[in-house]
């Protein structure tokens, strides 16, 4: 079937097996096995939403989703803003 799947739907499939907020080395793995340098550089340039603790970096799988434009779900009109501290 060529059905489209709600937000909710893409959300729930993509990616189930990460917690909702993963790490820089989660995160490595969801983009395809980059290196964690590449991933820090995505995150320190603020092209993936995040937010930090002490050093560590946290990201919310909605914003991965939302970094990849997963099938034009995610517009950007759509906003998953999260506060950095």
């Amino acid at each position: 079937m060529d059905e489209k799947l709600s937000r909710n739907g893409t959300y729930s499939l993509m990616f189930r097996g990460y917690p909702d907020v993963v790490n820089v080395k989660q995160l490595c793995e969801m983009l395809g096995g980059i290196s964690t340098k590449t991933a820090c550089r995505l995150l320190q340039e603020n092209k993936i939403e995040h937010f930090k603790i002490g050093r560590i970096y946290k990201i919310p799988k909605i914003h991965v989703l939302k970094y990849l434009k997963v099938e034009g779900y995610f517009t950007e009109k759509d906003d998953f803003s999260v506060v950095k501290r």
